[in-house]
Formats: structure tokens, C-alpha cells, sequence
């Protein structure tokens, strides 16, 4: 490994941070539900998985991801050394802190995870405010998952488990606007992109007045859940915005990227939230069993799968690779759809509670540990092409 390598880059660190966080976390998680096994945190273990996944996994995903995007964006320089070190640092400082929290006061704790996410924005508020950057309202979704992160502590504070969280579920509606406007944009120009060779580029449309419905949407299915507008309101919204995200999936052309792992798989991640969202909607007007798992319809298929395919296609382009991912990497992406299936449907198909935990589980950590065996290797080793970054 070279650590200078490891942090040439703003993808490289994060990026392997939250492969190795994913491949932790969730057996952690489940070893816990199924035979109680403690894991070190004095916090109640629901809390302390949806913020780990969140703000720990999650986040740390969406920096390597921001970190990336924005020097290609503003046309700077790319973030690299200390900057990445001192930011790679804050994270890793608050993971030990939260898995170890029964022994520092929780304001310590606090201060720590806290200070990631305005780290962050330290780093890439500059240059997106600078050149006028259209993608500069980003800014305020990474503000709003920072206050979402921040009521979670106040909740936890006062003991108020329910109102800790409710943060998280707001944040994961956060995170999900941020996933329908980057996936409006990456997935269409990828696709069209990929096909351009076969000239069959024009199967992929991309309508602006769907763009801003969608958008509009997600923020409505937010704004519903932070004021509890009550499980008829909310699910009409969530059934909604399924529509909207459902028709706008469809101009993408996805069915014409079955032959490429890298593309197709970025359609399947977003296919992920209309049908959470569609689940969300049936729970909440119906009660349907089948729908009780939505949660982790959005969580696991369309968060986590878009995450994986965002660094498994960015390590790539961005060390002077091809875009061919190893076929390792396509039975990663089938492996983690496979765990959002289990886990989302499983129950409804009588399986016992606890063999769904861990076979969603065993699914999901062999996903990351693939993950992990091709890219890490990439991710500490300089560019094949000789170029910085």
C-alpha cells in the first residue's frame, strides 16, 4: 500500500472507508438481532445501525463521491493530501468514538461525527461557490443531512429514542434527493454514452419537466416526513412521487444496457426507489405485510446499490482504467440486489425474521468483501497511466 496514493485523490480514501464500513457494520448488526451479541456501543442497537449506515457508511460514500465530482465540475484542482488525511481522520475518529460510546460523555461524541460533514463542505463549498457552479445548491442538501445528524444527537440527549429516529428516516429522504438529482444526471449520460457505439444513443431521453417533477416530489415526500403529516398524507405522496420516478426511469433506455454490468447497474439502483417508494405508499394506505419493509427497499436497493456502482465505475474512469468492470464486480452487484430482496420481501414469503437478517447479511458483506478484494488494490495504487490523481 502507499498512503500517498491512498490519498492522491478525493474518492480513494472514502472510498475504501466505506467499503470497509459496509463489510463491518451490517454483520455487526446482525449478529446483534439474531443471537444478541453485544457490539461495544451504549446506544439502543436501532439507533446505532440507521446512523451508522447514514451518517457513518453513507456519508462517507457521498464525500468520496463530492470530493470527486467537484473538482471535474469547477474545473480545479483536485483535492489531495493533507486536507483528505485530516478529513479521512474525523471520520474514522467518530466511528471509534460511536462504537466505543458507553465510555465518553455524548457531547464528545457529538462534536466528532458533527464536524465531518462541515469539513466536508469547507473543502468543496469554495470552488462550487467561486465559479457560480450550478451544482452549488448541493450544498444545502449536505446542510439539511448535517441538521438531520444533529437533531439525531438532541434526540439521543434526552433519551427520546423516537424523535432520534425520525432524524435518520428524514436524512435518508435527504440523501434521496440527492440520489434523484445526480442519478438524473449520471444515469442518461452514461447510458447514452454506452450505446452511442451501436448508435442506438436516441433510445435515452431525459424530459426537464420530469426532472423538476421528480425533484419536487422527493422534496414533498420529505417535507411530509419531517412534519408527520400523517400515514394518509404521506403515502399518497409516496405513491406519487413512485409514479413520477417510475415514468422517469423508463426514458432512460435501460433495457437496451443488459450486456454492461457498469450501466445497467445504475438502472437497477434507481428502479429501487419508485418501487420503495410505491411499498412505502401501499404500507401506509394499506397496511399491506408485504409493504412493511419499505424502508429498506430505498435503503439497500436504491442508496446502497447506486453508492456501489458510483465507486465501482468512478474508481475506475478516475485511476486511468477501462470502464469494463471484473466479473467479480457483476456478481457483487447481483449479490447486493439479491440482499435488498431478501431483506425487503422475505418476511411476506414466510421465511423466519431472523433467517431473512442473515441471509440478506451474508448477501450484502460477500457484495462488499468482492468489492473490496478487486478495489482495493486500485484505490492505494497509483494510476495505471502515470498521472497524478
Amino acid at each position: 500500500m502507499r498512503l500517498s496514493s491512498l490519498f492522491a485523490y478525493g474518492f480513494r480514501s472514502h472510498f475504501l472507508l466505506a467499503g470497509v464500513a459496509a463489510l463491518c457494520l451490517v454483520p455487526l448488526w446482525a449478529s446483534n438481532v439474531v443471537w444478541n451479541t453485544p457490539f461495544g456501543s451504549g446506544w439502543p442497537p436501532i439507533l446505532w445501525h440507521g446512523h451508522e449506515m447514514l451518517f457513518g457508511f453513507i456519508a462517507c460514500a457521498i464525500a468520496g463521491f463530492l470530493l470527486t465530482s467537484v473538482p471535474s465540475w469547477t474545473g480545479r484542482k483536485g483535492f489531495a493530501g493533507r486536507p483528505l488525511v485530516v478529513l479521512a481522520g474525523l471520520w474514522i475518529a467518530a466511528r471509534l468514538l460511536i462504537a466505543s460510546s458507553a465510555a465518553w460523555p455524548l457531547y464528545l461524541i457529538a462534536v466528532a461525527d458533527l464536524a465531518f460533514l462541515p469539513a466536508l463542505g469547507f473543502l468543496i463549498a469554495p470552488p462550487l461557490l467561486r465559479e457560480r457552479n450550478r451544482n452549488a445548491p448541493l450544498l444545502l442538501i449536505l446542510t439539511l443531512i448535517w441538521c438531520s445528524d444533529l437533531a439525531f444527537y438532541v434526540g439521543l440527549s434526552r433519551n427520546d429514542s423516537p424523535f432520534a429516529l425520525h432524524a435518520i428516516h428524514v436524512g435518508i429522504d435527504i440523501v434521496l434527493i440527492l440520489v434523484t438529482v445526480i442519478g438524473g444526471r449520471i444515469i442518461p449520460a452514461f447510458t447514452a454514452a454506452a450505446l452511442r457505439p451501436s448508435g442506438l444513443q436516441d433510445r435515452v431521453q431525459s424530459r426537464r419537466a420530469l426532472t423538476l417533477l421528480a425533484i419536487g416530489a422527493m422534496s414533498l415526500v420529505a417535507i411530509s416526513d419531517v412534519f408527520g403529516a400523517g400515514a394518509r398524507a404521506t403515502g399518497v405522496v409516496a405513491g406519487v412521487a413512485a409514479c413520477i420516478q417510475a415514468l422517469r426511469l423508463l426514458q432512460w433506455g435501460g433495457l437496451w444496457t443488459l450486456r454492461q454490468p457498469i450501466v445497467w447497474v445504475l438502472h437497477v439502483s434507481y428502479a429501487w426507489l419508485p418501487l420503495g417508494l410505491a411499498l412505502k405508499a401501499t404500507a401506509l394506505l394499506t397496511g399491506a405485510a408485504f409493504g412493511a419493509f419499505w424502508l429498506h427497499a430505498l435503503t439497500i436497493g436504491a442508496l446502497t446499490t447506486m453508492i456501489l456502482a458510483v465507486m465501482t465505475r468512478a474508481a475506475l474512469g478516475h485511476t486511468g482504467r477501462r470502464l469494463i468492470v471484473d466479473p467479480l464486480i457483476t456478481l457483487a452487484y447481483l449479490l447486493l440486489t439479491a440482499a435488498a430482496a431478501v431483506r425487503v420481501f422475505g418476511v411476506s414469503l414466510h421465511l423466519n425474521y431472523s433467517v431473512v437478517i442473515l441471509w440478506s447479511a451474508l448477501l450484502w458483506s460477500t457484495a462488499f468483501a468482492l468489492y473490496l478484494v478487486v478495489y482495493a488494490p486500485i484505490l492505494w495504487s497509483p494510476r495505471v497511466d502515470g498521472k497524478p490523481g
